[in-house]
């Protein structure tokens, strides 16, 4: 292709909307351009990146017997309600109405409306196993989208989705597509682990999530060097401190004036802070905004709560839970901001971490303004409605598996996969007839990658302070010729031989051949990434170009000849990893 017929707008500015690099870089480069908040559109050569990472899922999909259909993006809302996941899934999933009035919803994934299929379709256990997928857009309506493709409302994702006649099939599918997760990021010349994760609102009895390594990434994981162990942090177990030896003492209450955080009661108090007990206050909703409840939560003073477990512990959905209104909640349940306990409150579920039932004669909020109990205990001065694990592990927990100090790491979620089992063809009644002709539930599992979150993260790690740095995998084009003086008849002969060569090579190749200035065309070239650059410049008389990839920071230079064989060959070598 040459740029000077392709459609680019590099940018020399950062955007004032780009706070991450993958998300400055593809602005700058033109690859992506935003449309509103959390919505983008992407550019020739953006596009073809996305294209890339497609082909690449698609043949690994398919080298596991992977089926590619393409469903409507439009969703009914029957079926989300037959799930029971309309009101589940929450004010993200993006709900309409027709003209009619009947409810639909986009899609933000597809296991209804496989579901749905399936049960329709197939009756026997001869048609199974079965594994359907599909690359589409999806649509999350994100109440704070950031980070450009990071956290966006509108985005492409392959959603697949496995049929199998028991657990032992369930499993084997599930093992064929971690197996076609690890393949296809490689292929895209990501830094990954797989980790055990939270199910979420997919729902199921296990997941692991796919997360490429990143300072910039939402998602922490926790991960051992001693074992196997690793984990998002919000599906990680967190050990329970041994339980305390000591002697129970007699509650007493103590005025502690103004001390409303831990910090400041364990100073008042002079304890340290793995003697006190935290207090978090929440309002619980039901299905509607006037059926509710309070719930509070206690942990150990030094530890943070993790409200994926205390969700999962209440089995409600992430969106019916907030931080309660104290004056409203003290109101019913006797709770007091800033000096709440588990004595003496009441009309409140109470959920106790289980750390907490081990230890002795800590320190409570006595539920009265400036005062607080020592010495309370667990089971003699109060109990537990729920009582779990509640902790956020932290680096330097002992790992659940060896006993070992974990270590924390951030990262962006890419994909992750999911054993449903019989969650959806319970629910909407998805049978096939077994050898005996006995109806038996299908057996599921999900598997998603966000193909526009894959490219964004590759750009994270791959990149530099001049531009993007594409893998030979996934980048736009290949290789790029460079002609130095535009009018210069001798450098535009060599340029074009040599981008021709590439070409009939089957080399992806861009020929700038642009009426710019050499220094706008090289800062382009950088910002653009493409991973193999020859430049055709002063020494076009005699032969000479220069050869440079761009991963490395110096160049050679070679003869137009050997420039255009090494191009080649590294990129067929690139490619056949």
């Amino acid at each position: 292709m040459r740029l000077s017929k392709m459609y680019i707008r590099t940018l020399r500015e950062v955007p004032s909307e780009a706070e991450i690099p993958s998300h400055i870089w593809l602005l700058r480069a033109g690859m992506i351009r935003r449309l509103v908040s959390g919505v983008y559109g992407f550019m020739p050569l953006g596009f073809r990146s996305v294209r890339k990472i497609e082909e690449i899922i698609r043949e690994e999909m398919d080298a596991k017997g992977g089926q590619e259909i393409h469903m409507s993006a439009l969703q009914p809302a029957e079926l989300w309600q037959e799930s029971g996941r309309w009101y589940a899934y929450g004010p993200e999933l993006w709900r309409l109405k027709d003209r009619n009035e009947r409810e639909f919803c986009l899609g933000p994934t597809h296991e209804e409306i496989f579901t749905d299929i399936v049960r329709n379709e197939v009756s026997s256990y001869r048609q199974l196993p079965l594994n359907l997928y599909q690359i589409q857009t999806k649509y999350r309506d994100e109440k704070r989208p950031r980070f450009g493709l990071m956290r966006s409302r509108e985005f492409v994702m392959k959603d697949a989705y496995s049929f199998d006649r028991d657990r032992e099939g369930l499993d084997a599918s599930y093992h064929d597509m971690y197996d076609a997760y690890e393949r296809i990021f490689k292929r895209c010349g990501l830094v990954f682990r797989a980790v055990e994760a939270d199910t979420g609102a997919i729902g199921g009895s296990a997941s692991h999530e796919f997360t490429a390594l990143s300072e910039v990434g939402e998602s922490e994981i926790a991960y051992c060097d001693s074992c196997d162990m690793a984990a998002t942090t919000e599906r990680a177990v967190c050990i329970d401190d041994d339980p305390s030896t000591e002697a129970e003492l007699p509650m007493e209450k103590v005025v502690t004036p103004g001390t409303k955080t831990i910090e400041e009661v364990a100073g008042f108090l002079n304890v340290d802070a793995t003697k006190t007990i935290k207090a978090l206050l929440f309002k619980v909703y039901g299905e509607t905004e006037d059926v509710f409840e309070y719930v509070a939560a206690f942990i150990r003073g030094d530890r943070e709560l993790n409200m994926t477990k205390l969700i999962n512990a209440l089995g409600i959905p992430e969106h019916a839970i907030e931080f309660a209104d104290e004056n409203a909640m003290a109101e019913v349940t006797g709770a007091v901001g800033g000096f709440t306990g588990p004595v003496g409150l009441h009309d409140c579920k109470i959920v106790v971490d289980s750390e907490l039932v081990g230890q002795k004669n800590l320190v409570a909020g006595a539920c009265e303004k400036d005062h607080h109990i020592i010495n309370v205990n667990y089971d003699r001065d109060y109990k537990g409605d729920i009582v779990t694990d509640l902790k956020l592990i932290k680096a330097g927990d002992r790992c659940p598996v060896c006993g070992a100090p974990v270590k924390l790491a951030r990262g962006i979620e890419v994909g992750q996969v999911f054993k449903l089992g019989t969650k959806y063809s319970k629910s909407m009644g998805a049978y096939y007839k077994d050898e005996n002709m006995e109806d038996q539930l299908i057996v599921m599992g999900c598997y998603g990658i966000g193909v526009t979150r894959t490219l964004a993260a590759v750009v994270e790690q791959h990149h530099d302070e001049n531009g993007i740095i594409w893998p030979v995998s996934v980048a736009p084009y290949h290789a790029i010729v460079t002609i130095v003086t535009s009018g210069d008849e001798t450098q535009e002969a060599l340029a074009e031989a040599i981008y021709q060569e590439l070409l009939k090579a089957g080399v992806e190749a861009l020929l700038d051949d642009r009426k710019e200035r050499a220094g706008v065309k090289f800062k382009d070239a950088d910002v653009l990434g493409i991973p193999v650059r020859i430049t055709v410049g002063k020494k076009a008389a005699e032969g000479v170009v220069e050869y440079k990839l761009r991963k490395d920071p110096t160049h050679s230079e070679l003869s137009a000849q050997d420039a255009a064989a090494q191009a080649i060959a590294y990129i067929a070598s690139e490619l056949n990893r």
